[in-house]
């Protein structure tokens, strides 16, 4: 288990309701959000809890910090601990972290390959109004998950934290957007370069090798790459700081003239390594992103003109209307209170032209949006690109379906013919099918079956798993759900056979069993 503090470092932007709103959307999916529960709260619906936090937070004036405290516990892919676990875990997180009185929002997401919990707590105590910030939040939320670990017999998941914000921020951007970092770059191909270098003049020289500069900015050193793309040099090793590198090499100097040296290799925005050439795929993303920009750039200008030609209009209007009342012989008090009345209609019309352009502009932002590498697969994904699909899958992160899983020896190369809507697809490449109340997950190499699978769903399952990897099939997961698909493919007579020689045995056995039962049947029916 892997517990994380999201910390919103903008005072601006951090708001209680819409996280907790965020955290209880499902998004047009149904296998998103799980338990929803409230803690410390007076109210027993959402948004009356909603506003009872927020009225505390409130009454809390001198703090000039952010109010809600964002955690993320997420376990570890095939582990779906219950209800009661997922509840005494929470609890037992918020009590380490000294929030045991405070007031919490959590939601279970299912819509990912990890089951995690969102938490959205109050920072500020609900009777002293005083504000709790746990100090190195991240080496308690180590120690907490270990010791979770062991009580509830969770698998051992690395708790190593990045202690420096930008080198945390930036592995979060690759894992989360797919797309390798200048920060990540550095450290991977010429970290060793640099810390080799014995003099300020062979570190400007290994920088140009590699596409780069470094300078002076402030009190420190930055690295530029060549598309003007800045980090700062203690974000990638503190080994290279402005502090560290002057102790080695003496005070900083400059790098001189320019050579015309091509560089022998340089950063470029590139997918992250994975087992599978993504090249033309990403090529085709960029074409696409850049294509999508201009659009919007034409799309929001088209917006702004027509907002120009609606209060150019506006104006047209006021001022004939203020010309037809200057030649009207009207006494003094009429035209005060007409040209009044002009003022404010030319008001509202300009602030509706301007309410609509900013509507506009909305929805464009919505209808162009940047995506991400990751966005863009699962976007095409959906839409029946099985290139995208295979890029998602080829992730090294993408580590197979547990649980209650149904597999064979064969890799499935198509989507299946069985129709069934589509909730979500994860950025493994993990498909997630509606079967009535349940859901299946299809990651390509195994079918894995939710906790709420009933018998239509069991039996869907093997169909597809049939038609997906051939004979025989692997049967993996609790005796139970291997008790109940033995049962269910004996009665349904499927044209199946299990991997697992007991199984298969104990399946012809139910077999002959069915039939011999049914042949008893037909020869009472015939008697009679």
């Amino acid at each position: 288990m892997i517990a994380k503090h999201v910390a919103m470092r903008s005072l601006r932007k951090s708001s209680f309701s819409e996280l907790v709103r965020y955290m209880c959307d499902p998004q047009d999916k149904r296998e998103r959000v799980g338990r929803v529960q409230i803690s410390n709260c007076h109210s027993l619906e959402v948004e009356d809890a909603i506003l009872e936090v927020t009225a505390t937070q409130a009454r809390n004036v001198r703090c000039e910090t952010d109010k809600s405290y964002h955690l993320i516990l997420s376990f570890r892919a095939g582990e779906e601990p219950d209800e009661t676990v997922l509840e005494q875990i929470e609890q037992r997180i918020c009590t380490g972290l000294g929030y045991t009185e405070h007031q919490r929002i959590s939601a279970v997401h299912h819509d990912t390959d990890n089951i995690h919990i969102h938490l959205a707590i109050n920072k500020i105590h609900p009777s002293k109004l005083t504000l709790h910030s746990p100090f190195r939040d991240y080496k308690t939320l180590n120690q907490l998950c270990e010791i979770v670990e062991q009580e509830f017999g969770l698998e051992r998941d690395n708790h190593q934290s990045e202690r420096q914000a930008a080198r945390g921020r930036a592995g979060d951007l690759e894992h989360a957007a797919g797309v390798e970092s200048l920060i990540g770059w550095v450290r991977r191909e010429c970290l060793e370069q640099i810390t080799a270098a014995n003099s300020w003049n062979a570190l400007h020289q290994v920088m140009q090798t590699n596409g780069l500069s470094l300078r002076l900015r402030g009190n420190g050193l930055v690295i530029t790459s060549a598309d003007n793309t800045a980090i700062k040099a203690s974000s990638v090793s503190r080994d290279i700081s402005k502090t560290k590198l002057e102790m080695v090499l003496g005070p900083f100097q400059a790098c001189g003239a320019k050579g015309h040296r091509t560089p022998a290799r340089q950063y470029q925005p590139r997918p992250m390594r994975s087992r599978m050439d993504t090249s033309e795929l990403f090529a085709r993303y960029q074409v696409e992103q850049k294509s999508c920009a201009a659009l919007r750039t034409k799309a929001t200008r088209d917006a702004r003109a027509i907002r120009d030609q609606q209060i150019t209009a506006a104006k047209r209007r006021a001022a004939i209307k203020r010309n037809a009342l200057k030649l009207s012989g009207a006494d003094r008090l009429t035209k005060k209170l007409l040209f009044g009345q002009i003022s404010k209609t030319l008001l509202a019309a300009i602030d509706s032209a301007c309410a609509k352009h900013q509507q506009a502009c909305r929805e464009l932002a919505q209808q162009h949006r940047q995506h991400s590498w990751h966005e863009w697969l699962k976007s095409q994904a959906r839409r029946g690109d099985a290139d995208a699909l295979a890029a998602l899958r080829a992730r090294p992160c993408a580590n197979g379906l547990k649980g209650n899983t149904l597999s064979g020896e064969a890799k499935a190369t198509s989507l299946p013919s069985i129709a069934l809507p589509t909730d979500s697809i994860t950025k493994q490449g993990t498909l997630i099918y509606r079967c009535g109340e349940a859901t299946i997950r299809d990651d390509g190499s195994a079918l894995q079956l939710s906790r709420n699978a009933n018998p239509e769903t069991v039996i869907t399952a093997l169909k597809l798993a049939a038609q997906r990897f051939g004979q025989p099939l692997r049967v993996n997961g609790s005796a139970d759900f291997k008790q109940q698909v033995l049962e269910l493919a004996a009665q349904e007579r499927l044209t199946i056979r299990f991997q697992d020689p007991i199984l298969e045995k104990q399946r012809m056995v139910l077999l002959a069993s069915k039939r011999q039962q049914s042949g008893q049947k037909t020869s009472l029916g015939v008697s009679r």
